[in-house]
């Protein structure tokens, strides 16, 4: 043996697996995030911060696209100035803030057991011990104040005012076992995001449909159009979220948390197809029953159909990071291609309206 051969090197570490390092990077919406402006908060403060999901603030901008696309439709029908859509989307937002600290809140206290099991969420506040439970629901309820307010600011009676948003209250409340009695959780949850349109088009002074006590005194009616919009939102949040849920799939599997993605697996893409299928042919529908224009086809729906597409295509469900990257970044091609699509609509027909 050489004097060389004595001294050789030690070899190197076998590179991780990819899935290896994806847990070691713990990607996705965890609530244990401590990076950016959270590095200077106190540690007194910042499980709560956590707790609420105030950073990144996906939740809050998910719960409030919807309420845009029902202020700026009803915008588009009543031809309303734009003082009053301004004005409205900051109320709305304010509303919108304080749900979803709320719901962040009440769905991690609920969820804190199976949270346990995941190894993305295991440090979370709740169970690495970091907020206690009766300190959470004091949380959730201080927060679901600050949201309620907010229906004293809808130009109805608080009273019906309190009628329509029933029903999101509701579900709000048993979102968090839904994935413990159903495998269509995104179902539930897409309902109750999509309700947002519904309050977004009341803050307007516009009431998309008229059931029983539910109808401020009109004749029973429901906008087709609408409609069409709250059933593509259902549809658009059930895609987001089962990318979304394939983060987890493996301990969900193991836990017992049911999901779209635990349900297909590995026929998930085709689920995803057909539901964006079925999202487009609701915008189109939506968009000829209101005789919308080039704006709303072309940005609205075009651009959603496009960002969804690619989201479905290239989203690989067996890649956590890509699963988080898709979810994260796809969610805003969306909500900013509805979005903007009714605005530009409703800035044309408002003009054309004034000029008239």
């Amino acid at each position: 043996m050489s004097p060389k051969s004595k001294h050789r090197a030690p070899a190197a570490a076998p590179a991780a697996a990819p899935d290896e390092t994806v847990q070691k990077k713990k990607v996705g919406y965890g609530g244990n995030d401590r990076s950016g402006w959270l590095a200077l908060l106190p540690d007194s403060c910042l499980p709560y911060v956590q707790l609420a999901r105030l950073s990144p603030p996906a939740g809050l901008c998910l719960i409030y696209f919807p309420h845009m696309f029902g202020i700026l439709y009803a915008a588009i029908l009543r031809k309303s100035p734009l003082s009053q859509v301004l004005s409205t989307s900051a109320m709305m937002l304010g509303g919108s803030f304080f749900v979803s600290n709320a719901i962040h809140i009440w769905n991690d206290l609920i969820d804190a057991p199976l949270d346990m099991l995941v190894e993305r969420t295991s440090k979370r506040p709740i169970p690495r011990g970091a907020v206690s439970k009766p300190a959470a629901l004091v949380f959730t309820a201080t927060q679901t104040v600050g949201a309620a307010i907010f229906l004293w600011c809808l130009p109805y009676p608080l009273s019906q005012n309190v009628l329509y948003a029933l029903p999101s209250m509701l579900t709000w409340t048993y979102y968090p076992w839904a994935k413990r009695h159903t495998s269509y959780p995104q179902l539930v949850l897409g309902f109750v995001l999509a309700w947002g349109i519904i309050m977004g088009s009341l803050a307007m002074g516009n009431v998309p449909f008229a059931i029983g006590p539910m109808g401020y005194g009109e004749k029973p009616r429901v906008d087709v159009s609408a409609l069409c919009l709250f059933l593509a939102s259902i549809l658009w949040t059930m895609i987001y979220d089962t990318v979304y849920a394939h983060l987890d799939l493996k301990d969900d599997i193991k836990a017992g948390i049911k999901s779209l993605a635990v349900l297909y697996r590995d026929q998930t893409k085709s689920l995803l197809w057909r539901l964006l299928a079925l999202m487009t042919a609701l915008l189109i529908v939506g968009g000829r029953t209101s005789e919308m224009g080039i704006f709303y086809f072309v940005v609205a729906v075009g651009g959603t159909a496009t960002s969804l597409g690619l989201l479905v295509a290239k989203v690989d469900l067996n890649n956590s990071e890509s699963c988080w990257w898709w979810f994260s970044n796809g969610f805003w091609s969306v909500g900013g291609s509805v979005t903007a699509g009714l605005f530009a609509e409703y800035l044309y027909q408002r003009y054309q309206y004034v000029r008239s």
